[in-house]
């Protein structure tokens, strides 16, 4: 009993998790920021003043005020940025322990115990733990949206299935905060399943489905309200949607469809606006590679085109823009782009301009095993697709529509971890209905 007792707690003897997390971060951090985490960490500065974006003109909305709402009380009281760091031992604790909880609705034991340990020694995971970033934060809310729906969507699910639609909800409602993207996600999951519910009534789980996405929806209303004072645009989520699409669509020999910032030291000083500020950011491995000529001819002048504008907004309009032109002249590259990001997602390659560094071979051996079980998993998966729970169904399309989107923006390796936890509990379901394995032979 003294055994078994402790293992029917998850919270319990998963608990070594966070102690390695913590681990990882004390031992690889440093109470510096840099990159990205200086624009959350300014983010939940601004919030501790009262406002979330600069003022006209220079409206600043390149992320959801999601995970600078989690920094907000941290950065008040001016904690140390290695506290802040700290933070996502603890998502990554939670998100071990809901992917663990999920598993135990529908597979064995010994199987939930290894998909788990899967998750939780994923590299890409273990390589967003030290950094002030929202990705671990973003996967913990992916894990609790799997758990909430699977509990909530089951047939069986009663009364108690309501708490856990509106827990699903919430998780996504403030993961599309964090990551704008998820609003795409929840429109479109939204448009089709009301017309399946129009054309079936009577059906529960399209009803229940209908519940968790409104909710997720009223979550994000205030925000929407905000961001259409400012713009002036119906949903609109982020400013970024145009800087992604850009160098997502870039015709330009060498380059794959990845960000990188704007030759903004190439540019005359004279050209105001944001450029000082971006200057100040600026990486020493981009300086570099600002040296190939190729790089400052493709990129300088819609840089200038950019940059001569006043604020994030106008800029993203310009950046879809010249996006749009690209693509419809050169479709073609716009296609190999695409392939290309789905191999940056998948396997961090390719990268434009750049030396392939050992660390991409990292990722091979788990997402390569990934990649093939998922593509073995799609036969018995359309085949059987009305026998299959709903709320896997739900997931699927939740993670195929998400990933399927990130084609269409500049894309790392970051924007896959997100949506690893979807594909084990889907890659965990149809193995479990339909393989059975065993390691010892029986002598004839």
């Amino acid at each position: 009993m003294s055994i078994q007792k402790p293992l029917k707690n998850p919270f319990v003897f998963l608990l070594p998790f966070l102690l390695f997390a913590i681990t990882i971060v004390l031992f690889f951090s440093n109470n510096e920021s840099y990159g990205d985490e200086i624009r959350y960490l300014g983010y939940a500065t601004s919030l501790t003043k009262g406002y979330f974006s600069n003022p006209y003109p220079y409206i600043d909305l390149g992320n959801g005020p999601g995970y600078p709402l989690i920094l907000t009380p941290f950065v008040a009281v001016h904690a140390p940025v290695i506290i802040l760091k700290l933070l996502n031992s603890v998502f990554y604790y939670f998100s071990i322990v809901f992917i663990f909880k999920s598993l135990k609705l529908f597979v064995p034991f010994k199987f939930a115990i290894v998909i788990t340990f899967i998750w939780a020694l994923y590299p890409n995971l273990l390589s967003e733990l030290p950094h002030v970033l929202p990705e671990i934060f973003a996967s913990s809310l992916v894990a609790i949206i799997i758990f909430c729906s699977l509990s909530g969507l089951r047939k069986d699910a009663g009364i108690k299935g309501h708490k856990f639609l509106i827990l699903a909800g919430f998780a996504f409602g403030f993961l599309i905060l964090t990551k704008p993207i998820f609003g795409y996600v929840l429109l479109t999951m939204y448009c089709g399943i009301f017309l399946f519910w129009m054309l079936k009534i009577k059906n529960t789980n399209y009803k229940k489905t209908i519940i968790l996405l409104s909710i997720a929806f009223i979550i994000n209303i205030p925000y929407l309200i905000y961001t259409y004072q400012l713009t002036g645009k119906m949903f609109y989520w982020s400013s970024f949607g145009g800087n992604n699409l850009y160098w997502m669509s870039t015709p330009f020999k060498g380059e794959y469809g990845e960000y990188y910032r704007y030759p903004f030291s190439q540019l005359p000083d004279q050209i105001e606006g944001s450029v000082d500020s971006l200057k100040k950011h600026h990486d020493k491995d981009f300086e570099e590679m600002l040296k190939n000529p190729e790089v400052r001819k493709a990129n300088i002048i819609d840089g200038r085109m950019v940059l001569d504008l006043s604020n994030g907004i106008s800029q993203d309009e310009l950046l879809k823009q010249i996006a749009l032109k690209n693509i419809k002249s050169h479709p073609l590259k716009f296609l190999e782009n695409l392939i290309s990001n789905a191999g940056r997602m998948i396997f961090n390659y390719p990268a434009s301009y750049t030396l392939q560094k050992p660390s991409t071979l990292g990722r091979l051996p788990i997402n390569g095993t990934l990649i093939v079980i998922a593509f073995f998993c799609f036969i018995p998966t359309l085949l059987n697709w009305k026998k299959l729970d709903f709320s896997i169904r739900f997931l699927l399309i939740f993670g195929l529509i998400y990933f399927g989107g990130s084609l269409f923006g500049s894309a790392d390796t970051r924007m896959i971890t997100k949506v690893v936890p979807v594909i084990l509990i889907w890659i965990s379901y149809i193995l479990n209905k339909t393989v059975r394995v065993k390691l010892k032979y029986v002598d004839s």
